[in-house]
């Protein structure tokens, strides 16, 4: 199990010239496992890492099938009769351009200048990660029915001892022309969909872009999936990759 912090992010070095984006970070993860010696090998990754990982799934190389719990999936054009989850992922998107964007707006084009408040201020940083758990956890309303208040604490220590809350936010900066569009991933990929997840794109969305060989449709959960739900998560992982060894 190889568990590598993204550049910028917890005790990962913080990239001092331009470049670290999304297929930056693939290109480096594919070395990373071949010097540490793995012929073949499975990638997962929700979020940054969902992007990460299947920029990897493109490339190919020596990854063999990709997992993700938040796949990039986008509505087709002219969609004229959607369905019924259809309809639900088309309200939920509209409600994060409206409401939960701003975060990734100003990463995207400002990182620095947010970075100097989040790296002075702890109560700051606090502010800026806790309100995500609140948001995004499957959590009826309160981030403490899902995670002790130590979980939170020791997750936003990540980034406060660290200093990276610009160094985070550049990948924004770095990356989001990546989700402008990519070629289809070839590779056999597993998708985890939690319930709660920001923009839960339906699996019909999610097909032109990956070969989907195994989709779990999950109880309960949100953004955070590994770490709201670690049993749900890891025996889903497990199950898809035990398929491809």
């Amino acid at each position: 199990m190889v568990c590598p912090s993204l550049p910028g992010y917890g005790f990962s070095g913080k990239p001092t010239r331009a470049g670290w984006g999304i297929g930056k970070v693939a290109e480096a993860w594919e070395t990373l496992m071949g010097s540490l010696g793995y012929d073949r090998y499975g990638a997962q990754g929700g979020d940054w890492g969902a992007a990460v990982t299947t920029q990897i799934g493109r490339n190919g190389g020596r990854c063999a099938a990709i997992h993700l719990n938040m796949p990039l999936g986008f509505p087709p054009a002219g969609m004229d009769n959607p369905t019924p989850e259809e309809q639900e992922a088309l309200k939920a998107y509209e409600y994060y351009q409206q409401w939960d964007s701003g975060y990734s707006k100003q990463q995207s084009t400002r990182p620095q200048t947010l970075g100097y408040g989040l790296v002075d201020s702890a109560v700051g940083q606090l502010a800026w990660i806790i309100e995500k758990f609140w948001a995004w956890m499957d959590c009826d309303g309160h981030p403490e029915n899902v995670l002790t208040r130590d979980e939170l604490l020791d997750n936003v220590m990540l980034y406060w001892l660290t200093a990276s809350g610009a160094s985070s936010a550049r990948m924004y900066w770095e990356s989001f022309s990546f989700f402008g569009g990519f070629d289809r991933v070839e590779l056999p990929t597993g998708i985890a969909s939690f319930p709660k997840e920001i923009l839960r794109a339906p699996r019909s969305w999610c097909e032109p872009n990956y070969n989907i060989t195994h989709w779990t449709t999950m109880p309960r959960g949100g953004h955070f999936a590994a770490f709201e739900q670690p049993e749900l998560f890891v025996d889903d992982v497990s199950t898809f990759f035990a398929t491809v060894r």
